[in-house]
């Protein structure tokens, strides 16, 4: 039997904000792997997922996968907002925000992670945002269109920079989260997340090669629908998830544990000649015509 066993490794996960979404279900299967794993969750939701950590009703949602006894238990969880590299970077109206006090920046993270960890070893980049998500392609301001580049998209090439120094050595592996709205047209996928993701996945690409020459990999998951919490702010995803039930080869809707699973292996020596690339799951949706 052939087991992915991460014990000794450190990984970063971004962007958990419940127990729905895809990052929670990631950082559980890395945990489970044998993994220390750290959460750096925007600044407005850390005390939300610290209440689901430790209230006794949210039990089921951290139960370990794969068979392993337990439940879940960051090593640590940081307050980070990847919309600003250094504590420089953070606008002074946002210091007055709940949560901004201190550096709350991905610089900052690093130093929470090199001073907890000493070095890191995975980094999952489970971060997407837009002011206007509700708001067609050609309704979208300029302002709202480069916040959701910023965001969901250039964090990915902060993220490889500032970790890379924490992987020296330790063939790092870093995944991003897509979407296939990125590669065709979606007309509910707005708010510039579609030019966002389809920037996400050339930036991985990109980072791929320039990470690789310290042997480091760089790949992204684009998951088919899913209705997490993120994702109900679009108000067409129940009908994108039961239409890709119906019209993907495999018949059925996706899981966040399918996309844990993946990235899981994405994360693992299994896949040390895997980098660059966009691993589509869901279903097989992607590659139909009609």
């Amino acid at each position: 039997m052939v087991a992915i066993d991460l014990t000794g490794k450190h990984a970063l996960v971004t962007g958990v904000a419940d127990d729905v979404g895809f990052g929670w279900h990631i950082a559980k299967a890395l945990k489970a792997a044998g993994a220390k794993v750290y959460l750096a969750s925007h600044p407005r939701t850390v005390a939300m997922v610290e209440r689901i950590l430790k209230r006794a009703t949210s039990l089921e949602g951290r139960l370990l996968p794969y068979g392993t006894p337990g439940e879940f238990l960051p090593d640590a969880i940081w307050p980070c907002d990847v919309e600003f590299d250094t504590e420089e970077d953070i606008l002074p109206e946002r210091r007055l925000v709940k949560g901004y006090d201190g550096d709350v920046s991905i610089a900052g993270c690093m130093k929470r992670v090199k001073e907890t960890a000493g070095g890191l070893d995975i980094v999952i980049h489970s971060v997407a945002f837009s002011p206007e998500i509700q708001n067609g392609h050609l309704d979208t301001s300029r302002k709202a269109y480069l916040q959701a580049m910023s965001i969901s998209s250039y964090s990915l090439v902060a993220l490889v920079r500032a970790a890379m120094p924490l992987m020296e050595g330790r063939h790092g592996a870093v995944v991003g989260l897509s979407y296939l709205g990125g590669e065709r047209v979606m007309p509910f996928y707005g708010g510039g997340m579609a030019a966002a993701k389809a920037a996400l996945q050339q930036d991985a690409r990109v980072a791929a090669f320039f990470a690789g020459q310290q042997g480091h990999r760089v790949n992204i998951v684009s998951a088919g629908p899913y209705a997490s919490r993120a994702a109900s702010s679009i108000g067409a995803i129940d009908a994108a998830v039961q239409h890709v039930a119906e019209h993907s080869p495999l018949k059925q809707p996706i899981t966040a544990q399918d996309v844990a699973d993946t990235t899981l292996f994405l994360c693992s020596p299994l896949s040390r000649a895997i980098t660059g690339e966009v691993i589509h799951v869901d279903m097989g949706y992607h590659a139909m015509a009609v």
